[in-house]
């Protein structure tokens, strides 16, 4: 089965966003995503126990990137 785990920094108001990927990862896939809030502007997505998207320098995924790269990592 397959595992996906979204961890948002609660203080830089990731969490919308993150909330915003887990419905969309159940409304295309079918996944419930487990939301886990923590800090130091951290917003990462985690299929199993791989690193698939996270927020970098310039760049923050958004939901739709977000669901395609979980599609390509599904096991």
């Amino acid at each position: 089965m397959t595992k996906v785990d979204i961890t948002f920094c609660r203080p830089c108001g990731y969490e919308k966003r993150a909330r915003e990927a887990a419905a969309a990862l159940k409304h295309a896939l079918g996944l419930d995503a487990e939301l886990h809030p923590g800090g130091g502007g951290i917003f990462e997505v985690r299929v199993n126990d791989g690193i698939v998207a996270k927020r970098t320098r310039g760049h923050f995924p958004d939901a739709a990137e977000i669901v395609e790269i979980v599609s390509q990592n599904l096991h």
